[in-house]
């Protein structure tokens, strides 16, 4: 079919190709360069361009048009008869289709998939030198030469365990995109005092011919340092101390200034929040059910812990994967391999402190989302496999493992065969909560009371389901007696036929029958939060499969260790198609071969039930390891600059954002691993550079705006606001109310009580309703303590982009929206805050004037300008006049509620009582009931300074 716009196509094609040079090129092509040309470049654009919809599925071609052959082109489609005309491109379709001249004749027809203008180039050359369709031979023989060439001008191939195909084996990169598989090679800098990040900083700035901006001021740097390292604001006597201390000597006040905050157990805080962000912390399990993970803030405290002793990486690494293999295996040596011995031991938790310490630190394996109810147990069991594999990758390799779980990468060499031989490594881990007894430095405060609330809700709901049982065991013996039959209970009679027993609820009325079905729901929910205080893990170990059950996962009294899980590439991702049988192994485009493999697989992992993770965990944590170290170092480096070097921390791969300052990345990656892997040595290296002490103003700011918008070359320091966590704490920390005790069972603070007390949907029931803890010294400890539910989120923390912890998170979302505002000016968290900061101003100044002076101090760090201070007094005596006039609500805390559920069976909805004792002897925060008009006045004053740009960011 001729097209009537042909002619008016040919010339914009001309034109854009350069004239007539169009028709001539190509045909300057010999025979065995053109079928060379169509073997190693054409023939791949038509298979991952075209044959999806043109010919992969004879059954499904769209548009009649078969592309796998040179006959199919030649006879056409439905919609042309000239897809192909040999040595003239501009007659041809297919040419005409892929440059998007016509607009009714466009492909591949998505944008994305458009052809580069090279591969546009490609396809016009091999129709001009006349279409050569070489057999499937000759083309195998052009492509076995090509790869015979490990790197040419199309890029290099990356030799790897081999992918499922020889094109995707054999494909190329560019350098430059596959850089995070390189080894790390130390740049060499010159020999003076001026620091190693400043050098590579400055030395781009020079090249682009950017002066870098000066120095923050003192009260900038100190409030800077002091949240970057703890988390909280500086206190007005610190700051005041530091000020001397920087008049007589600025860098050693500075370097004394970062040694004290990085010796602060606060420091441990603040940066296991940053380790807590990427691993998923949580305190339930998500899905459906949301079960709580009973003393999963042991490993919470791990982290803490860890950091606070500076304990190497390396060694952080390979006890979160593995650490229960070294303990196990320490402990089965001194029960002198005698395996009866070792699994009573096991199971008793007869480890000492330091084997403790390894066993906890494996909850990162636990700490994902995960459930077992209602699907498969095989598909159970891959979901967790498939999760902890990508968390692995994500965390410590900067690897999104998923991408390749279904087929070999689309941009990465990574092959779907290393996929599964890293699930391998994984495959006999099992899931359990395992007895472990506390150690001296675990805080165990507040058990008997937290466990009196637990037994007051148990008490609540077994009484109400023994009333229940009763009634309706009652109605089955009058049944049983009616029919002469002998009375059989509940659990003897479900399996009889329907004729010879009872109905399943005989006895009790719709309402009843759905209390029932809660208050089964409420025993087994209460019983399972007693283990809060017991001495219990969320750990792993190794044996054979068991059928999983989230709510309740224990070690069998013997494994089997002769038990070898088998494992298979799962095609399309799925286990119901299994394929060619792996074993254990790593990575391979890394190039880096695990110790001990032999020399014809360098990168398989001992098949052992034991030992697999632990080999795995030392092969991510090998110096040579390039993802991982400079994975670690990135993820420093983004938390004390605000962006991180390489712009996706837990992407390094081809469609991540590639380094700002590879050699800068590179070089702190050595030096890392050189210096024993610590991160209080990174940390200070970090923060005694000039760029880190950089203010957030710049002279050629404006300039810079439009030559450097995203500021990629690091002239000037970014302005960033506090996280959600950082912002509570501030307020705690301000207001006076902060309690810094460590550690220990989650904190529930108050949270709004709407949010609170809100049905929450679990399978086949209700959750409880949230409860705080019952006195403020308890509720008022630092943010990271807090009870964590994933079915249920912290409003004020959510607003301020506390990320979803079903999602390992490489950076917060710092975006400003709307509820912000409202949560900052109206909600109950910053209402009771303000309330508290006024009473303390009252209690620690005398006169309106001195308390505005405290409350600057406090809040910024420095005295009122003098309109500042004149314009609040002004500002506070308006709003006494206001206060004396209005009275505001004292909130009510219910000791229960009334539910409503639909019956499942008959749908007939019904209702049931909920206590909450935790309000029954509640001491609430002061309220502004509670408090004089002049206090409230004073009170949005404080507001103003919480509220201000100053309190809310760092610059």
């Amino acid at each position: 079919m001729e097209n009537p716009n042909r002619l008016k196509i040919l010339k914009n094609v001309l034109l854009f190709f350069g004239g007539t040079l169009l028709l001539a090129k190509g045909e300057n092509l010999s025979q065995p360069d053109a079928e060379r040309l169509f073997s190693l470049k054409v023939y791949p654009i038509l298979q991952e361009k075209c044959f999806a919809c043109h010919g992969d599925d004879p059954e499904k071609i769209k548009g009649e048009l078969d592309l796998r052959s040179l006959e199919g082109m030649l006879k056409g489609g439905e919609y042309s008869d000239k897809v192909l005309v040999p040595g003239n491109a501009l007659e041809s379709d297919l040419y005409i289709a892929v440059t998007w001249e016509d607009p009714d004749m466009e492909m591949p027809p998505k944008e994305n998939d458009r052809l580069l203008p090279e591969q546009i180039s490609m396809l016009r050359d091999w129709i001009n030198a006349g279409a050569p369709w070489p057999d499937e031979m000759t083309m195998k023989s052009y492509r076995e030469e090509e790869w015979k060439v490990l790197e040419n001008e199309d890029g290099v191939i990356v030799k790897t365990s081999g992918g499922q195909s020889d094109a995707w084996t054999y494909r190329r990169y560019k350098p430059e995109d596959i850089w995070a598989f390189q080894p790390v090679v130390k740049p060499a800098i010159p020999d003076s005092k001026e620091n190693p990040i400043d050098y590579f900083v400055n030395r781009k700035l020079t090249d682009e011919g950017v002066e870098p901006a000066a120095e923050a001021d003192p009260l900038t740097l100190i409030r800077r340092a002091t949240y970057d390292l703890v988390g909280l604001p500086p206190s007005p006597g610190e700051i005041e101390s530091f000020r001397k201390a920087w008049s007589n000597d600025k860098e050693a006040a500075w370097a004394g200034l970062i040694d004290r905050l990085l010796a602060s157990p606060q420091y441990g805080e603040r940066w296991a929040q940053h380790w807590l962000d990427v691993a998923r912390y949580a305190d339930t399990g998500g899905l459906s059910n949301d079960y709580e993970r009973s003393n999963m803030w042991r490993y919470r405290d791990y982290v803490i812990r860890s950091i606070n002793a500076d304990k190497p990486y390396d060694q952080f690494i390979v006890e979160q994967i593995a650490g229960d293999e070294i303990a196990d295996a320490a402990l089965l040596e001194r029960m002198e391999n005698d395996h009866e011995k070792f699994d009573k031991a096991r199971l008793e938790g007869a480890y000492n402190d330091a084997e403790k310490e390894l066993i906890i630190a494996t909850g990162f394996l636990r700490v994902g989302p995960w459930d077992s109810a209602m699907i498969p147990v095989p598909e159970a069991r891959q979901l967790y496999l498939d999760d902890v594999v990508n968390t692995v990758g994500q965390t410590f390799l900067a690897t999104t493992m998923r991408c390749f779980k279904c087929h070999d990468h689309k941009f990465d060499p990574l092959p779907t065969k290393d996929y599964y031989r890293m699930y391998a490594a994984f495959s006999g881990t099992q899931l359990a909560e395992r007895n472990l007894p506390f150690s001296d430095c675990e805080n165990t405060d507040n058990f008997e009371e937290g466990n009196k609330l637990v037994q007051s809700m148990l008490g609540f709901a077994k009484a109400d389901l023994k009333k229940l049982v009763e009634k309706r065991e009652n109605a089955a013996r009058k049944w049983f007696a009616e029919h002469d039959l002998p009375y059989l209970n509940e659990d003897d009679r479900k399996d009889l036929a329907d004729e010879v027993k009872p109905p399943r609820h005989i006895g009790l009325t719709i309402e009843e029958q759905g209390r029932l079905k809660v208050r089964e729901q409420d025993v087994w929910i209460w019983n399972r939060r007693q283990e809060r205080y017991l001495p219990m893990v969320q750990s792993v170990y190794n044996g054979p499969d068991v059928k999983p059950d989230a709510r309740k996962l224990r070690i069998p009294k013997q494994v089997d260790q002769s038990w070898r899980p088998r494992n298979h590439i799962y095609g399309g991702g799925s286990y119901l198609a299994p394929g060619d049988e792996v074993g254990p192994g790593v990575l391979s485009a890394l190039g880096l071969p695990v110790d001990g493999a032999p020399e014809n697989d360098p990168y398989i992992l001992p098949d052992n039930l034991s030992g697999r993770r632990l080999a795995l965990a030392k092969w991510i944590a090998d110096k040579h390891n390039p993802l991982t170290t400079r994975s670690i170092v990135n993820r420093v480096w983004q938390h004390h600059f605000i962006d991180p070097i390489a712009g996706n921390p837990n992407n390094f791969g081809v469609k991540g954002k590639k380094p700002t300052h590879p050699e800068l990345l590179d070089w702190l990656a050595a030096d890392f691993v050189e210096n024993g892997w610590t991160f209080k040595r990174m940390h200070r290296l970090m923060m005694m550079s000039k760029l880190y002490r950089q203010s957030t103003k710049h002279p050629m700011m404006e300039k810079l705006r439009e030559k450097d918008p995203e500021n990629r070359l690091a002239a000037y320091r970014k302005p960033r606001r506090l996280s959600a966590e950082e912002l509570r704490d501030s307020f705690l920390k301000v207001t006076g109310e902060l309690n810094p005790k460590a550690g220990g069972l989650p904190i529930r603070p108050e949270i709004s009580m709407e949010v609170a007390l809100q049905p929450r949907m679990l399978q086949f029931s209700l959750a409880p309703a949230y409860q705080p803890d019952p006195t403020p010294r308890q509720r008022n400890r630092r943010t990271i303590y807090t009870y964590r539910v994933r079915g249920m989120a912290d409003p004020f923390l959510e607003v301020f982009n506390q990320p979803n912890p079903n999602d390992s998170c490489e950076a917060r979302d710092a975006a400003p929206v709307t509820p912000q505002v409202f949560t900052m000016l109206n909600s109950d968290v910053i209402t009771d805050r303000t309330v508290a900061f006024a009473l303390r101003l009252e209690r620690e100044a005398q006169t309106p004037g001195e308390r505005i002076n405290l409350a600057f101090r406090l809040a910024l760090g420095r005295e009122p300008a003098s309109i500042e201070k004149e314009q609040l007094l002004r500002y506070l005596s308006d709003m006494e006049q206001y206060h004396l006039k209005s009275q505001p609500e004292t909130p009510v805390y219910p000791v229960k509620i009334t539910r409503s559920l639909v019956e499942e069976f008959s749908g007939e909805p019904f209702e049931y009582e909920e206590i909450l004792p935790s309000f029954e002897s509640y001491q609430p925060d002061a309220k502004a009931a509670d408090v004089s008009p002049s206090t409230r006045a004073l009170a949005d004053v404080c507001l103003l300074l919480l509220n201000s740009s100053e309190f809310i960011h760092l610059y």
